[in-house]
């Protein structure tokens, strides 16, 4: 293969090569092995490749935990294919293990007849002492039954990177590479694209660029003529798999920022980000700032009040407004969140959930924020709720978000979580003309006459559609109005303490939030209609489609009768979601929290809505999720 002929000009024509369908890799080690990195360059070159491919990063929340111990293991797992994948995968058919830590944090998702390719170097008493092992798994006959590889990753690299002027350690740092070379000739994956990256990465040292290619390209030449690997694999492109297009692997942050910068070009309005850095939302904030030149403004406050408080001001002042956070953050932006509701001013705030109480989990993904956005505010304070099901979809639940809240004036959460955060998948680049027109028409001049004949400016008159009320944009003559948080008289804006017009303001904000237009729930059930029509459907929202739908997959291939359905709008909930639900005898709910849109669906619709919930900062696996529908359905 070209791929190949790219790194060396030794055949492998002796060695066997296997057609494989799909493949779940695992690079796990130190905080500092740069396994993310790894991860990312292999997922890189098989996006380019053309495979499917869901990815898993997973790692320790602190910024250095100490080196060989469980805590600070950090992994990468990649799912990639030749059809259409949804998961990045239950378990992982190859470990690539730095260390004695990443073996023991990572043998127990192993299934028997995997592969483990680890650096025996690394085995040594000390370091398998410092996690607990009594004797070496190399030699205590624990690792039978795996297909296992002790190459000396560490010894090899700095052997190969001998002619370079690097210090010992510097040397092994670029054991990772070596690794990704190996990898990389296992599978066939591109090697082109790398050097050009390790180059632009390293740009001010173009030293440690060529060590880190040489590297590279030792492991792939290691590979290629040792005794150890006889087998090479090839996982097809997944060209049937994807809808026509150009195409490019992108997690969902890095969604999310587009589809903010796509939202800010199509309302023709310029994007204001007010954040405070929080994991998993800071991405956003760090790419985001690099689009000065579409017209984006980014502001990196004191804390997260100064952050919404800064966004509040720019909606206010004609900008599409953005904050960002985490469950910490939401909670202590709760109270200006309920005075842009008073205020209803156009906002958009961007929550990736995480594993809580308080910090909780700050690397691992949850979605246990969804009450906390339906009602963590004072007083009556609806608001829309939108969750994106994939890292792709991000882009589109951004537009989605942003729609609302420019079409009815009022703040959007948007709930991602980490696993789509910092998962990617491939995604088709939209046409501009697929692009929904965003633009607004901001008040002009007086809109309500007196009965004395006066023509003034109201500007709580509402639009008797959306109930929107007018953006008026300081500074422009005639406008000129009080804001502030507390009560307002419809219509007029004056303060008011009248309970009548409390009364009035408070049904009217919920009325606006109940009337938002959203699209009708979806159901898949190639069953409807038909005389084995399924009785059972299992509803989900966010990042749990994925593992849903490849759950739903197996019953459906097994033979058994289910339908699926979906949903992106949490508040309002589409109109027919009570009639979809109760045309089937069970519903059941997977949830990465204790059951909090069952809560939800059980008390607007008064059905026995099954919750399966997880909430070990994990997403759900698909073989897990089959077994439990499975019991849903056949349960009497």
């Amino acid at each position: 293969m070209s791929s190949v002929q790219a790194v060396d000009d030794h055949s492998s024509e002796a060695k066997e090569v296997r057609r494989l369908s799909r493949v779940v890799i695992r690079f796990a080690g130190d905080s500092g092995d740069g396994m993310q990195l790894t991860g990312d360059r292999f997922t890189a070159g098989t996006a380019s490749f053309g495979n499917d491919l869901s990815t898993l990063p997973d790692f320790p929340a602190e910024i250095r935990a100490p080196a060989g111990t469980l805590p600070g293991v950090s992994s990468f797992q990649l799912h990639f294919a030749d059809h259409d994948i949804l998961t990045p995968g239950d378990a992982p058919d190859v470990l690539v293990a730095m260390n004695p830590a990443a073996l023991k944090a990572n043998i127990g998702d192993l299934p028997r007849g995997a592969e483990i390719v680890l650096d025996a170097d690394e085995f040594t008493g000390r370091a398998l002492r410092k996690v607990g092992y009594e004797a070496s798994p190399l030699e205590d006959g624990s690792l039978d039954g795996y297909r296992v590889h002790p190459v000396p990753l560490t010894t090899l690299t700095v052997e190969a990177l001998a002619g370079f002027d690097l210090p010992r350690k510097e040397a092994e740092r670029c054991r990772n590479m070596f690794a990704l070379g190996l990898l990389s000739w296992m599978y066939n994956r591109p090697a082109e694209g790398l050097e050009k990256f390790l180059t632009v990465k390293f740009a001010r040292k173009p030293l440690v660029a060529a060590a880190n290619t040489a590297a590279f390209r030792a492991g792939w030449n290691f590979g290629e003529t040792t005794e150890d690997f006889a087998v090479s694999y090839e996982v097809a492109p997944a060209s049937k798999a994807f809808p026509t297009g150009t195409y490019r692997n992108i997690s969902g942050n890095l969604a999310l920022s587009y589809g903010l910068v796509a939202a800010s070009r199509q309302a023709d309005l310029p994007l204001y980000l007010g954040s405070y850095p929080i994991t998993p939302a800071s991405d956003i904030l760090h790419e985001l700032s690099k689009h000065k030149n579409f017209g984006v403004r980014t502001f990196q406050a004191e804390d997260e009040i100064a952050g919404i408080g800064a966004a509040l001001g720019a909606a206010f002042g004609g900008s599409l407004a953005v904050t960002t956070t985490s469950g910490p953050g939401v909670a202590l932006k709760s109270e200006t969140i309920g005075l842009a509701v008073s205020l209803e001013l156009p906002l958009l705030v961007i929550d990736i959930q995480r594993g809580g109480p308080s910090t909780g989990l700050p690397t691992k993904t949850e979605q246990a924020d969804l009450l906390q956005a339906m009602y963590g505010r004072n007083g009556e304070a609806p608001v829309p709720i939108v969750a994106p099901r994939t890292p792709a979809d991000c882009f589109d639940a951004a537009l989605e978000a942003a729609r609302i809240a420019l079409t009815y004036r009022t703040p959007v959460l948007l709930l991602s979580d980490g696993y789509l955060a910092n998962g990617s998948e491939p995604w088709r680049i939209p046409e501009t003309d697929e692009l929904p027109d965003l633009r607004v028409q901001f008040a002009q001049g007086p809109n309500h006459t007196l009965e004395d004949g006066t023509e003034v400016f109201w500007p709580y008159k509402r639009d008797p559609q959306t109930l929107a009320r007018p953006w008026a944009v300081p500074g422009t003559p005639g406008l000129e109005h009080r804001i502030g948080g507390i009560e307002k008289q419809d219509g007029s804006g004056n303060i008011s303490y009248d309970p009548a017009n409390h009364d009035f303001m408070v049904r009217t904000r919920q009325a606006k939030i109940d009337g938002i237009d959203v699209p009708d729930l979806e159901v898949d059930d190639p069953t409807a209609g038909t005389d084995t029509a399924a009785t059972t459907l299992v509803l989900g929202w966010g990042s749990t489609y994925g593992p849903i739908t490849a759950a739903v997959r197996r019953l459906r291939t097994a033979g058994e009768h289910i339908a699926q359905a979906h949903l992106r709008h949490l508040n309002p909930f589409p109109r027919n979601l009570g009639d979809v639900l109760g045309s089937y005898d069970r519903v059941v709910i997977p949830e990465m929290n204790l059951g909090q849109l069952a809560t939800l669906v059980r008390a607007a619709y008064v059905i026995d809505a099954r919750s399966h919930t997880q909430v070990n900062g994990m997403p759900f696996k698909a073989e897990q999720l089959a077994r439990a529908l499975s019991e849903a359905i056949h349960a009497q």
